[in-house]
């Protein structure tokens, strides 16, 4: 695994914060640290590889080691695409920490079958849960709801809503706009919602690598359709900033918003940002 361009600062960082709601670093890609204020430190869709170049080539420096986490209580993967379960990235900080990993089962099956996780790092098959569309998990202080993600580049995506006594934070993983967000957006209150953005580039086909027009993600429009419909307080976009091919410009959604009751506010950040509840 390439060395992080930053040493561990970010870690210690994250360790060392004290927040008094809930703190959200964003890692690049659709990677996030979630800590809140009794401690508890997860962990979402974390990724420090490289791609596959030439055809996905890494736009933003690698964040962290994963040898370098101390600290954290849970790993959750919204679906099974290399830059969410990804086991040079994760396994170590599973074995590292001792702590669990939660996906959906063809997550799991990235680390069972096809990656083989318990077999080349110490990593223990009891430190994996498969999770579905309902279920409800008790991690430390937060309450994290497993809701459906409409991704159909995946074959069984799902996004997590965190319930904390500061506010709740939804991730969609790699979802795009669905009939049945205005429903989930009136059955949660969300006051920072992620949501992946990025550009409709060409992309290296993986048989003959010639260019192909490619969409992996939201435009400008959906994601602040999905946005709308969940009634986020604060959109924050991911994901735009990765691939090169697919990079966004996130300040362009001002415009796209300002018309909307929801979100009421864009939060764009950088690679190493933090924001708070």
């Amino acid at each position: 695994m390439t060395l992080s361009d930053w040493g561990d600062w970010l870690p210690r960082a994250v360790e060392d914060a004290d927040p008094d709601t809930v703190a959200v670093w964003y890692l690049g890609c659709n990677g996030f640290i979630i800590k809140g204020s009794e401690g508890t430190t997860l962990f979402v869709d974390p990724y420090v590889g490289m791609g596959d170049p030439p055809r996905t080539v890494r736009m933003v420096p690698i964040p962290f080691d994963p040898e370098d986490v101390e600290e954290v209580d849970a790993i959750l993967a919204t679906h099974e695409h290399v830059d969410h379960t990804h086991g040079p990235s994760q396994a170590p900080i599973l074995a590292n920490t001792g702590c669990d990993f939660y996906g959906a089962d063809d997550s799991l099956a990235v680390a069972f079958d096809d990656e083989q996780w318990t077999d080349n790092w110490d990593v223990s098959a009891d430190q994996f849960h498969e999770v579905e569309e309902g279920d409800t998990l008790e991690l430390g202080e937060f309450t994290v709801h497993v809701e459906f993600a409409h991704d159909p580049d995946s074959t069984h995506p799902v996004s997590y809503v965190f319930e904390h006594d500061s506010g709740t934070i939804f991730h969609g993983g790699d979802t795009k706009p669905h009939e049945d967000f205005p429903e989930l957006g009136e059955k949660y209150d969300i006051d920072l919602g992620i949501l992946a953005f990025g550009a409709i580039g060409n992309v290296p086909d993986k048989e003959t690598g010639e260019p192909v027009r490619t969409k992996w993600y939201s435009t400008e429009n959906e994601v602040v359709k999905a946005a709308s419909d969940l009634q986020f307080d604060r959109l924050l976009p991911s994901h735009w900033d990765m691939w090169k091919g697919m990079t966004a410009d996130p300040k362009v959604l001002h415009h796209h918003t300002r018309s909307y009751e929801y979100p009421e506010s864009l939060e764009v950040v950088e690679i190493g940002d933090r924001v708070d509840l």
